[in-house]
């Protein structure tokens, strides 16, 4: 059981694990403070060994997750006897959620607030731009000193189609008005109805939604429901010269849709921040190595102000969780009995 006093009148320490902090970042990161008085260990590489990640985490009462890096298995789960709260923000994919409840682990995780993530809308428009503008490959002409390679596309006048109609869509829906570009929408039925509310540009009907759009940006949660959302017919239907945007999750396509469109030349280019491996390390991958894709490595929320944010809301949790007073329990079965 956790303790039920706060630290200021004595908390005992607990023993805090944080994984995949791949760049030791939170350790300079003002939320750190929030975990003073505990035994802090930050893990700054990745394994998926079970048998390593035992090892590592042997001692652990408390495993701060690094958004999905590291799969939280019930083998896993069920090797970690000292384990009893697990802190993350956002949806659980990567948790066995009833692993956690069968073994006494509370998982507690922030589904977000009311601020959007203004990094992985920034990024989803630095794509935008460089995919219409080829300027990583414009880049990578001049470097090797053969200039200009061709021609890119403005994006005033143009039509910027976003599926689903959540936070990150609209900050994205706001930067393209900024350039001068139409917006138009697909979502969910209560998406749908939302922007339709909002007085929003909704198209009639799925196909003509992405038929009529020159860039398509997906900001949809991966769920069982949303997982392979975007088929290969959709793809089919985007234009030759389309950009396909993906800053969300690859499980949100098809599997191989988007390398076969790619290959089909509908749409003609891929802007993406998601793989369905990650860390993706093979270059010769056929997606990655793809001619019309340009990528980043995952980094939509990577910066600073994202993880402060972030990480200030997974540390109360562990602090509240230590008090006795726990937030955001996805398994309140898992608390001990009043």
């Amino acid at each position: 059981m956790p303790p039920t006093n706060d630290k200021d009148a004595g908390m005992a320490p607990l023993r805090v694990h944080i994984l995949d902090d791949w760049f030791d970042t939170l350790r300079g990161l003002p939320c750190f403070d929030l975990l003073d008085g505990h035994e802090v260990t930050v893990w700054t590489d990745h394994t998926d060994d079970e048998d390593e990640l035992v090892r590592r985490l042997a001692d652990a009462e408390v495993l701060v997750l690094f958004r999905e890096r590291t799969r939280i298995t019930r083998s896993l789960i069920a090797r970690l006897p000292r384990l009893r709260m697990i802190s993350q923000r956002s949806v659980y994919p990567h948790v066995d959620v009833q692993a956690c409840s069968d073994h006494g682990v509370v998982l507690c995780s922030n589904m977000g607030s009311d601020m959007p993530s203004y990094a992985a809308a920034e990024l989803t428009f630095g794509l935008i731009l460089s995919a219409m503008r080829q300027i990583p490959q414009q880049m990578a002409s001049t470097r090797a000193g053969n200039w200009q390679i061709g021609v890119g596309r403005t994006l005033r006048g143009r039509t910027l189609g976003l599926i689903g109609y959540g936070r990150i869509a609209r900050t994205v829906a706001g930067y393209a008005e900024a350039f001068g570009m139409k917006v138009q929408w697909w979502a969910s039925d209560e998406g749908r109805a939302r922007a339709a509310a909002d007085a929003c540009d909704v198209a009639p009907d799925r196909a003509s939604f992405f038929a009529t759009s020159d860039i398509v940006s997906i900001h949809v949660r991966l769920k069982p429901e949303t997982r392979g959302m975007i088929t290969p017919e959709d793809l089919a239907a985007m234009r030759p010269g389309a950009v396909f945007v993906n800053t969300s999750r690859a499980g949100l396509i098809a599997p191989g849709a988007l390398l076969a469109a790619l290959d089909a030349g509908r749409p003609g280019m891929a802007a993406i921040d998601v793989f369905d491996q990650e860390p993706m390390r093979d270059p010769s991958d056929p997606l990655l190595a793809h001619p019309r894709l340009i990528c980043t490595p995952h980094i939509g929320f990577v910066t600073e102000d994202e993880f402060d944010m972030q990480f200030t809301d997974i540390f109360e949790q562990v602090r509240a969780w230590a008090a006795g007073t726990p937030l955001n329990v996805i398994n309140p079965g898992a608390l001990p009995a009043a």
